[in-house]
């Protein structure tokens, strides 16, 4: 998919990642450490986090689409390189949402799993959770970069006797 109505894709589909890995890792990180949640989140956790995973290619895809069709900068080659790095921390959180299925499951059915285990477990969704999200922040930071970056130092466009500002 190269566009949606008509704008492209990548500025789309990147919006939903932005959301849905920070989203995943926080209900993660409450699955993991809070039996309670665990019973009630782990399922929706897992779900989210097989989507990251599914539409961090498509994205990336959309994005190397229009990277073909804009100017190439130093800022836009840290954002695609950025980009490109992203499906390794989704893999982390899709890991992380197994391990926290695989605790309620062996709990669910009455098999007591010893606490150095469920511990272990919450480090690694905990670490796996915030590397994501903090891609996430980098990605999306190194993303505006490239497109906004110098616009704000301009100075507005104003009509040239009344120095009212001028609509784009």
């Amino acid at each position: 998919m190269s566009t949606f109505n008509s704008l492209p894709a990548h500025i789309l589909l990147v919006h939903f990642i932005v959301v849905l890995a920070p989203l995943t890792a926080v209900l993660l990180i409450l699955s993991a450490v809070w039996p309670a949640a665990r019973h009630r989140l782990v399922w929706l956790s897992l779900a989210l986090a097989v989507i990251v995973v599914v539409l961090t290619p498509i994205t990336t895809d959309a994005g190397e689409w229009l990277e073909k069709r804009v100017g190439r900068t130093p800022d836009l080659r840290t954002h695609t390189h950025l980009g490109d790095t992203f499906i390794y921390f989704a893999l982390g959180l899709l890991v992380a949402a197994a391990l926290v299925a695989f605790v309620h499951v062996r709990e669910s059915h009455g098999r007591a799993l010893s606490r150095l285990l469920v511990g272990i477990v919450a480090v690694l969704t905990l670490a796996a959770s915030v590397a994501a999200t903090v891609q996430v922040y980098r990605i999306g930071e190194s993303g505006a970069q490239s497109t906004w970056h110098g616009v704000s130092a301009q100075p507005p466009r104003t009509h040239p006797t009344t120095g009212q500002v001028l609509p784009k």
